[in-house]
């Protein structure tokens, strides 16, 4: 099947085209193509920005065991409704993703169930390096140095020299020293302050952490991904590492404060803990210099209920993924970025630090994966309207300008806005193949 999307203004890696394009099957064929072109669907653009379609690199979907929070029905939903086309999801599930017939179980369940593109990072333990030596279908390794319990913690030095020597598939950390966290915890075990969440993950557990990955990563020439970068510190030690260390941010560390908890209170624990506004500043100004190159969502919901208990029972994690493109898109409207900036950090840096075939780019040959923009359209975020299994958003009531307007999952469209979502539901996605070489950096 062939549609044409005419009219449109079209994010290319370092420009914006007024443009046709043509999608025939589950690829772009054409860019600009000629007037006499026949397709069988056709959709005027007139007015809207077409871009990539966005690939988020680290969420939490929970499926299998813990569904009651999320699943991939609704989060691929959730997905569609907020222009990302694919996905990389997180190991601890339960049970976790640690073996190759564990993660196929999962690739298995998301065949069934994801209206988006899909992909499973298997995860490490300090005695599983044989699996993750010959690990296959996946995008790479996650390693918990801390912030986990059970096998998923891994914090011996032993066993983290090992799994950097030892393996070849890219890995990516969750960064934030244990035995810091611990000694915190250990002075804060009385408080019922959720605030306190910040002096117990402080600055410096996540610069010890990074520090010591970014050390492993160089001294055994391992690629690796320093997951959800939340102070100004480690973006120096990601400035002066070499090609090998890529690194990103999440909203909730661009937009969310110590100054938050008194409005959102526990809406807005997270692991690693939300800084201070020198540290928002820090990183945008390491998204616009280039020396962090990728925004994910780690959408990790958790029920209404769950983060009503007091603190510290309350978990750590919100959910993103449906919104952090428009919240994107309305800094684009008050210029901090531009539509190419978006593109790049959102879309083909993601697929190039993860080797994904065809992926995050406007060009002929590759997947269409892509999603419609209208920078005038304006809506607010309500936790009612949520696509999102546990149904509410840390920016309820916030107005944003600039929104997606369509979805295509490989040449399907999987969404479309009519004064209200519309889905293709019966449409599945397709699991994403790694070429096992990372691509050229678009400067």
């Amino acid at each position: 099947m062939k549609t044409l999307i005419k009219n449109a203004s079209v994010v290319l890696d370092h420009e914006i085209v007024e443009a046709n394009v043509l999608i025939d099957g589950p690829q772009i064929a054409t860019i600009d193509p000629a007037d006499h072109s026949v397709a069988e669907t056709t959709i005027d653009a007139t007015g809207l920005h077409l871009m990539p379609g966005v690939i988020d690199d680290q969420v939490h979907f929970r499926e299998p065991g813990l569904t009651h929070k999320e699943d991939l029905h609704h989060a691929s939903h959730a997905c569609a409704k907020g222009g990302v086309t694919s996905f990389l999801e997180m190991p601890n599930t339960i049970p976790n993703a640690i073996t190759q017939s564990l993660l196929n179980d999962k690739l298995a369940i998301a065949a069934k169930n994801s209206i988006v593109n899909y992909g499973f990072y298997i995860g490490a333990t300090t005695s599983n390096v044989d699996d993750l030596k010959h690990a296959t279908r996946t995008p790479g390794i996650k390693i918990f140095i801390g912030s986990s319990t059970g096998d998923l913690l891994v914090d011996e030095q032993s066993a983290l020299e090992t799994i950097f020597g030892g393996t070849s598939l890219p890995i990516c950390a969750h960064c934030e020293d244990e035995a810091t966290v611990r000694s915190n915890a250990e002075k804060y075990k009385d408080s019922t302050d959720v605030a306190d969440h910040s002096k117990i993950r402080d600055h410096e557990a996540a610069y010890i952490a990074t520090k010591r990955s970014i050390d492993l990563a160089e001294r055994h020439q391992h690629p690796f991904h320093v997951l959800h970068v939340s102070t100004a510190a480690e973006i120096d030690l990601i400035a002066n590492a070499s090609d090998l260390i890529t690194a990103e941010v999440c909203p909730h560390h661009l937009f969310f404060n110590v100054d938050d908890y008194e409005r959102l209170g526990s809406l807005v624990k997270m692991n690693p803990s939300i800084k201070t506004a020198d540290d928002n500043a820090a990183l945008w100004a390491a998204l616009e210099s280039g020396k962090i190159t990728v925004i994910a969502t780690d959408h990790a919901p958790h029920t209404m209920e769950e983060k009503r208990q007091p603190f510290p029972q309350c978990p750590s994690g919100l959910p993103a993924v449906e919104n952090y493109l428009a919240l994107m898109l309305n800094e684009v409207n008050q210029g901090r970025c531009s539509l190419t900036q978006l593109s790049h950090w959102m879309s083909a840096e993601p697929a190039r630090v993860w080797n994904m075939k065809n992926k995050g780019r406007i060009a002929e040959g590759f997947d269409a994966d892509l999603v419609l923009v209208d920078l005038n359209q304006e809506r607010t975020i309500l936790n009612e309207e949520q696509e999102t299994k546990c149904r509410w958003s840390p920016w309820h009531g916030t107005k944003l300008k600039g929104w997606p307007v369509a979805t295509w999952v490989m040449g399907n469209q999987v969404f479309r806005w009519r004064d209200g979502c519309e889905f293709d539901s019966d449409v599945r996605g397709r699991e994403i193949e790694f070429t096992g070489e990372r691509g050229k950096r678009f400067a």
